[in-house]
């Protein structure tokens, strides 16, 4: 009896240690992506690496993931559509930088100006006393944004070779290039560029009640842009 109960008591302990234990959660590093991954219209025929960095998903992510100092400097990333070669989707990649960055701070400026217009009614963008500045920013303001833009740095590149295939889902079959480009560019000249795009909105606003709503709007535009690439906004 006692001999069972003792092969009864090991077994016991046999089966506890070899249950299987709780999987850990393990946040997948965003460049570890194959390209046999990838299922799209096209198939990917050559590139310059063999997956496909994460930078170009989600840059601020990204640099999180692999420690780069990213209280003193932000990441953005450019991806161009398809082009003929090489050599002409990637200087549009670079060419385009800045002109990302400020259509992106324009775009959260006008995201700012309209979130307060829900709340106040005192800014409405149809006003014709705001006509002047709804006209600025729809045709300018990012193109003047752009000569804020100082320091950009293009500090990784990388390229793909696609063969695009009806039977894949694309309009027609071709072969086309691809270049994304990550960008890095020092967090107190960004905050910089923000609060000067701020003014321009403000000074195209020439009644002063207006304008002072709109200075208050957009009083903290530059932090909360910040805040809101690192998505702690």
């Amino acid at each position: 009896m006692k001999k069972i109960l003792a092969s009864i008591f090991l077994l016991s302990l046999a089966a506890c240690s070899s249950a299987p234990k709780k999987a850990e959660v393990i946040e997948r590093p965003l460049e570890e992506i194959k390209h046999t991954e990838i299922k799209k219209e096209y198939e990917v025929r050559d590139a310059s690496s063999n997956y496909r960095p994460g930078w170009i998903e989600d840059a601020e992510v990204w640099a999180k993931q692999n420690e780069k100092d990213i209280e003193k400097n932000r990441f953005f990333s450019y991806e161009t559509e398809p082009k003929v070669t090489r050599g002409v989707a990637c200087d549009i990649a670079k060419a385009n930088t800045r002109l990302d960055i400020a259509s992106e701070i324009t775009t959260f400026i006008e995201k700012t100006l309209g979130t307060t217009q829900e709340g106040n009614a005192s800014i409405d963008m149809n006003s014709p006393k705001l006509s002047p500045l709804k006209e600025y920013m729809e045709n300018t303001l990012a193109e003047k944004v752009q000569s804020l833009i100082h320091g950009a740095a293009v500090v990784k590149t990388y390229w793909e070779q696609r063969e695009y295939k009806k039977s894949l889902g694309a309009k027609e079959d071709f072969k086309a290039f691809t270049c994304a480009v990550l960008i890095r560019m020092e967090g107190a000249r960004l905050k910089k560029s923000v609060e000067e795009a701020a003014n321009f909105v403000a000074k195209k606003v020439e009644d002063p009640e207006a304008k002072e709503t709109v200075k208050k709007a957009l009083q903290n535009v530059s932090d909360n842009f910040l805040k809101a690439r690192q998505g702690t906004l």
